[in-house]
C-alpha cells in the first residue's frame, strides 16, 4: 500500500536482497482481504457519483466542480495505487517490467497529491466564497477552472522524483519486486519526510489557517445580523419581514457548505495521520516492525480515505442516493433539484 513497503539503499542493497524474507501468510491475506474491499467499494461509490456529475456538469455548482474532481482524484488512487498492490499481494511479487514499475509508483503519489491539494482548494474556494463573496462569486462554473488545474499541475509536478527513485529489482532468483534505491543511508528518510511535509503537513496547515478564518467570519456575520432582527423587532414592535426573519435559515445553509468541508478534511487527516506516522517511523528507525499486520493495517487505513469522500458528499446532499437510483434506471437528473440547490449555494455565499 505504502510508495516504500520496499526500500533499500544502494548502499545496503546486495546485503538486503540476500536476507530477503517474503511477508507472513496471515498478513498477505488480510491485505488481500482489505484491498479487495476497499478497491471495489471505492471504484463503486467514486464513479457512480462522478456519472451523475458527469450528467449535470453544464450547471454544477461551485462545490460540485470541486466534489467531481475529488472523485477522480480519488479514482486514481484506487485504480492505480489500491489495484495494484491487490494484484502484487495476490501475486506474491511485481510481475511486470521496469517502465510499469515506475510509472505506477509515480501515478500512486499522483493520486495522493491531488487527493491532498483538491481538499485545499475546495477550502480555499469556501474561504474566499463567505469572507469575499462579491469579488469571487462567479456565474459560471467550468469542470476546469484555475485552482482545479493548479492542483493538477502541483501533483504531476511533485510525483517526477518517483519515477527516478524507483525500479525493478531481482530480490532473489526468478523473485522481482519494485524496489526505491537511494545513495546515502539518510536519503530514505530525507525523501521520506520530503514528501510528509508537501503532501500532508503544509496543505493540512493551509487547511486550517482557511477554516478558523472561515469560522471567525460566519460567527461575526451570525451575530451581526441576529443583533439586526433584535433592533429591527424592538423598534417597530412587529415582526421583522420575512428576508430579514430568515437569517437563521440563510446561516444554516451557509455553514452546511462549511460542514461538509471540515467533515472531508477531518476524514483525509484520520485516514492519512497513522500512514504517514508509520512511513516516518520506518524510515528513520531500521529496527521498525514494518512487516507486522498493525503496520500494515495502518498503512492500509489511508486508501479508506477514497471511500468516505463520496459517502460525506451523499450524506450532507441528501437527494443524491436517489439520483443515483435514477440514473441506473436511465433516468434524466431533476432540473428542478439543481435548481433549488443553485439557489441555496447563492444564498450561503452571500
Amino acid at each position: 500500500m505504502a510508495w516504500f513497503v520496499f526500500n533499500v539503499s544502494n548502499a545496503t542493497l546486495g546485503s538486503a536482497l540476500s536476507g530477503y524474507e517474503p511477508w507472513d501468510a496471515r498478513v498477505v491475506q488480510m491485505s488481500i482481504a482489505v484491498l479487495s474491499i476497499i478497491f471495489i467499494t471505492a471504484g463503486i461509490l467514486n464513479f457512480g457519483l462522478l456519472l451523475v456529475l458527469w450528467t449535470r456538469r453544464k450547471r454544477l455548482s461551485r462545490m460540485r466542480v470541486f466534489v467531481f474532481q475529488l472523485c477522480v482524484a480519488d479514482l486514481v488512487v484506487t485504480f492505480f495505487q489500491v489495484c495494484p498492490q491487490l494484484v502484487w499481494e495476490i501475486n506474491d511479487g511485481f510481475a511486470g517490467p521496469d517502465v510499469l514499475c515506475r510509472a505506477l509508483k509515480y501515478l500512486q503519489v499522483v493520486g495522493m497529491f491531488a487527493s491532498s491539494y483538491m481538499v485545499v482548494v475546495m477550502t480555499l474556494d469556501r474561504y474566499q466564497a463567505i469572507c469575499n463573496p462579491m469579488v469571487t462569486f462567479q456565474r459560471r462554473r467550468a469542470l476546469w477552472n484555475g485552482p482545479v488545474c493548479a492542483a493538477w499541475c502541483v501533483s504531476f509536478v511533485g510525483s517526477l522524483p518517483q519515477i527516478f527513485i524507483f525500479s525493478r529489482v531481482e530480490v532473489v532468483p526468478g523473485v522481482y519486486e519494485c524496489f526505491a534505491q537511494f545513495v546515502t543511508p539518510w536519503g530514505q528518510g530525507a525523501y521520506v519526510t520530503w514528501t510528509t511535509l508537501v503532501i500532508f503537513v503544509l496543505p493540512l496547515l493551509a487547511v486550517i489557517v482557511c477554516q478558523v478564518r472561515i469560522c471567525r467570519t460566519l460567527r461575526v456575520n451570525f451575530h451581526m445580523k441576529t443583533q439586526q432582527v433584535a433592533e429591527t423587532t424592538a423598534a417597530t414592535g412587529q415582526p421583522p419581514p420575512s428576508r430579514v426573519s430568515s437569517v437563521a435559515g440563510v446561516s444554516k445553509a451557509r455553514v452546511k457548505t462549511v460542514k461538509m468541508t471540515v467533515v472531508i478534511v477531518l476524514a483525509y487527516v484520520i485516514c492519512w495521520t497513522p500512514f504517514f506516522t508509520v512511513q516516518l517511523w520506518s524510515a528513520w528507525d531500521e529496527e521498525a516492525p514494518s512487516h507486522t499486520a498493525t503496520f500494515t493495517i495502518l498503512m492500509l487505513l489511508a486508501s479508506l480515505n477514497s471511500c468516505t469522500n463520496p459517502c460525506i458528499y451523499l450524506l450532507f446532499s441528501g437527494k443524491m442516493p436517489k439520483t443515483l437510483v435514477a440514473l441506473t434506471c436511465v433516468c434524466q437528473p431533476d432540473r428542478k433539484e439543481s435548481t433549488q440547490e443553485e439557489a441555496t449555494v447563492v444564498s450561503s455565499l452571500y
